[in-house]
């Protein structure tokens, strides 16, 4: 049975000739992980285009829909989740409620703060895109058996875990 090669192994392959004194075993992989991160990245932009949402908004609305009902955070709570400056999430938030996907609302435990919540139109809008997402990422795994899933989801678990901590 013949061995496949994709671009990875072909450059891998000329370095070898170049430089046999290098361990390309990191390349091997992160290469790949890297070009797989462009796929996912099309695929990613592509579900949410045809849900009408920017990346950015899918990360705000999705942590939103993820809180549960009443589908609700404090633009902290948001921060946390999403990983971006405090002037960068008000400017979200803000467009967000011009595009009325959420609104802000009165904290009842604390009528200083405000809650951010999804409405029916955001969450219509998340749930047609994490079901889109869920098909094209499966597409881009057809190859894989679930087995095959899990055990590569396990051993990137593990590596990411170096890099979270």
């Amino acid at each position: 049975m013949a061995t496949e090669h994709d671009e990875v192994d072909r450059i891998v392959g000329a370095w070898v000739t170049q430089r046999p004194d290098l361990d390309f075993s990191p390349l091997e992989v992160l290469s790949r992980v890297d070009r797989l991160s462009r796929h996912l990245d099309r695929a990613r932009r592509e579900a949410f285009r045809r849900s009408d949402l920017e990346p950015w908004e899918w990360d705000v609305l999705s942590a939103l829909r993820r809180a549960g009902e009443p589908y609700q955070l404090s633009p902290k709570q948001l921060l946390q989740q999403t990983l971006v400056s405090s002037g960068t999430m008000t400017n979200r938030i803000d467009r967000l409620v011009g595009r009325r996907l959420v609104r802000r609302e009165a904290d009842p435990a604390d009528g200083r703060s405000v809650l951010v919540t999804l409405t029916d139109d955001g969450k219509t809008r998340v749930d047609a895109a994490i079901t889109r997402l869920v098909d094209a990422e499966a597409e881009l795994l057809g190859v894989l058996s679930r087995a095959d899933r899990e055990r590569l989801a396990g051993l990137l678990r593990k590596l990411s875990l170096g890099f979270d901590s």
